[in-house]
């Protein structure tokens, strides 16, 4: 049973804690200030805390005084070259950075995790190690590298939680087998014949090679694929020229591809490339190509899954626990669950109108109440699963 009156009575912490994070953001593997006062805080409450791990992550460890399972919990710590556009007292002031994804309050969060746990230690089953990750946002991720520093040692069972906006307050979501997509990402740079604006015979115009490319790409998941294989292709930046009246030599774009399988994610890959190819070569230009391979999909253990929805349900204060549908954002959690079972999944932190800014938006926010209900279905969770053995 989780003790109420001490999860209550850190709420008002949690919304300090993650205002002054909100305040304070830091890039992908860059969070060094983040890093040190994240630590310090678990320190002082006689955590084992070990420091540095991918670069700035952090490992802490709590044993408890009863004989169980050792469980993980993770949050990530870095924030988005996005500048903050709220009207609030808690907006960023680092300018051009935010944190515009929610790991303000995941931080938040599982600080309050670990300082419940560590005043109730003696009634604790099993230990709990506490991941704080550096580099969520940005390709490798850092996930595999607290895998090689060792954070999974000793693991029996992993468990994440992203607060999210498109869901409303009250809601827990998740599903078993694949939850999350792969998110790849591609580079292509045309090259043609710069030239003057008003003699276009004498050039090679790239980015009317470019435009072509950006509607021919999307042809590959609306013709190419199977329609009941789930892809995604979009292309997110589209960068040329100069001047008015000057023909660009160069053009890039880039963009994502989003995929659950390995076949389909493979055969987008190679499709992009051809594309890409026949394109350029119609217009006389040249083309490079490259592609990047993101974490793999994010896919649950079904037993983990079925345990966070049936506790989520018999939660007080949880409106409904959902089994929801696959979505095409991408997480590296998924590469703690090729490692060890486990099980992310969505406390929602919307409005109930659906008016909140979507995640990545300059004006992105959650409703704080959100992360009371992410850290007591934590707590619920891990003292489930500790005790699995031990029943």
């Amino acid at each position: 049973m989780i003790r109420e009156d001490t999860m209550q009575s850190l709420h008002g912490e949690m919304i300090e804690w993650r205002r002054y994070l909100h305040r304070h953001p830091e890039l992908s593997f860059k969070e060094y200030r983040t890093s040190d006062w994240l630590a310090d805080k678990l320190e002082s409450w006689g955590l084992q805390v070990r420091r540095g791990v991918a670069g700035t992550g952090i490992v802490a460890r709590l044993v408890g005084g009863l004989p169980g399972r050792t469980i993980a919990l993770r949050s990530d710590i870095d924030a988005l070259a996005i500048q903050d556009e709220k009207t609030v007292e808690y907006a960023s002031s680092v300018p051009g950075v935010m944190h515009a994804c929610g790991h303000d309050g995941h931080m938040a969060e599982l600080l309050a995790v670990a300082c419940y746990y560590s005043r109730h230690q003696a009634e604790t089953a099993g230990t709990r190690v506490f991941l704080f990750q550096p580099g969520e946002e940005v390709l490798p991720g850092g996930a595999i590298g607290m895998i090689r520093d060792g954070a999974l040692e000793g693991v029996d069972a992993i468990y994440g939680v992203h607060l999210w906006s498109p869901l409303p307050y009250g809601v827990v979501a998740t599903r078993p087998g694949p939850f999350m997509a792969s998110p790849d990402e591609f580079e292509i740079v045309v090259t043609g014949k710069g030239g003057h604006g008003g003699l276009p015979h004498q050039s090679v115009d790239a980015i009317v090679a470019g435009a072509h490319m950006v509607t021919a790409l999307q042809t590959i998941v609306s013709r190419n694929v199977d329609p009941l294989h789930s892809a995604v292709v979009s292309v997110g930046r589209l960068q040329a020229g100069t001047a008015n009246n000057v023909i660009a030599e160069r053009c890039l774009l880039a963009g994502t591809v989003r995929t659950f399988d390995e076949e389909t994610r493979r055969y987008v890959s190679r499709r992009l490339e051809e594309v890409v190819r026949h394109v350029s070569d119609m217009h006389g230009t040249k083309a490079s190509f490259d592609f990047v391979f993101g974490y793999p999909p994010v896919v649950n253990d079904e037993s983990e899954a079925e345990r966070v929805l049936r506790i989520a349900g018999g939660l007080d204060g949880i409106g409904e626990a959902r089994r929801m549908d696959p979505v095409m954002a991408g997480e590296d959690f998924s590469y703690y669950l090729k490692e060890v079972p486990g099980c992310f999944f969505f406390v929602g932190a919307g409005a109930a109108d659906g008016s909140s800014f979507p995640h990545h938006h300059p004006r992105f926010d959650i409703d704080e109440r959100a992360m009371l209900d992410a850290a007591r279905l934590l707590v619920a969770v891990a003292d489930d699963s500790a005790r699995d053995s031990h029943s």
